[in-house]
């Protein structure tokens, strides 16, 4: 197999233009706040135009070019208005950080009881979103032949395993497969883009707010699920020692400066990653007591 042309594609980001999916809230804010602090020009997508005009009102005020644009990842049409908006505002795309993501409610309950809603939704966003910014994407930052990067944003969830948030889970284990066929594909073809995972572990954003989004046809007929008062206050309580999205983001660039592919932002699920990885190689069946986190309530990110 070639090897990559450029060892480092993205050193130099000032005046170059950053293409971000959920950038009104969580990492994709603090993506586009680091963005705009390195000298970039960034544009935020959300479904939710409000927070990404917030977000953008705030970094234009601070002198940085900035377009919001809703956007809907899980909608084809949607990212590819989003790709044209982007080359159209600035002529180029630099740097794509496919970031958008939900989580369902109802996290801890069998897999065979989650609405099929809860799954067309996730993977939706979750799965499709990334594919759909690749499809969108990838083909005219190939064309325009300048060195560029990809961020895909899975979760450590897309390398553990247990009954928790499968629904999620899943669809995070899709986005580490193809975010790695993604990364071979472009070394095959000799490409300037550099490719990184980022695979977040607890972080402390809105994320399990995601209902606040979802798309009214996506409502189960037997509503939103709720978590148990005892899982939510064990989540609460994990969560105040969780990473800031700030400390994220910050990691984030310094992957794709350094063309770092995978970035797991805590070595706290170490263990429970190299169970799973020891469990397949040796052919035996898994052991699940380190992955039920918040039933123990002693990870930390």
């Amino acid at each position: 197999m070639p090897a990559p042309i450029l060892k480092y594609p993205m050193q130099n980001f000032v005046g170059k233009t950053a293409v971000i999916t959920g950038g009104g809230s969580g990492i994709g804010e603090a993506l586009a706040r680091r963005a705009s602090a390195l000298g970039m020009n960034a544009v935020l997508a959300d479904i939710d135009v409000t927070a990404a005009e917030r977000v953008a009102s705030e970094l234009s005020s601070r002198g940085t070019r900035v377009l919001a644009v809703q956007t809907d990842v899980a909608d084809a049409t949607s990212v590819a208005a989003l790709a044209d908006a982007a080359w159209t505002a600035f002529g180029s795309v630099d740097l794509l950080c496919n970031n958008a993501g939900v989580v369902p409610a109802g996290r801890y309950r069998p897999v065979w009881e989650y609405p099929l809603e809860d799954w067309y939704w996730s993977f939706g966003v979750n799965t499709m979103g990334i594919v759909h910014g690749l499809r969108s994407f990838v083909p005219r930052m190939l064309e325009q032949g300048t060195p560029g990067h990809i961020l895909n944003t899975a979760s450590v969830a897309g390398f553990i395993s247990g009954s928790g948030s499968p629904v999620y889970s899943a669809a995070k284990h899709a986005v580490v497969r193809i975010t790695e066929a993604l990364y071979a594909s472009l070394i095959e073809r000799n490409a300037n883009i550099g490719v990184t995972l980022l695979c977040p572990g607890l972080v402390a954003t809105a994320i399990y707010n995601s209902e606040r989004n979802r798309p009214a046809e996506l409502v189960p007929v037997t509503g939103i699920a709720e978590e148990t008062e005892e899982l939510q206050a064990i989540a609460d309580n994990l969560y105040k020692s969780a990473l800031s999205a700030e400390e994220v983001a910050i990691q984030s660039f310094a992957a794709i400066r350094d063309n770092q592919f995978y970035v797991i932002t805590s070595n706290n699920f170490d263990a429970t990653i190299r169970e799973r990885a020891e469990a397949i190689l040796a052919r035996r069946n898994p052991r699940f007591e380190n992955l039920l986190v918040l039933s123990k309530g002693d990870v930390k990110s």
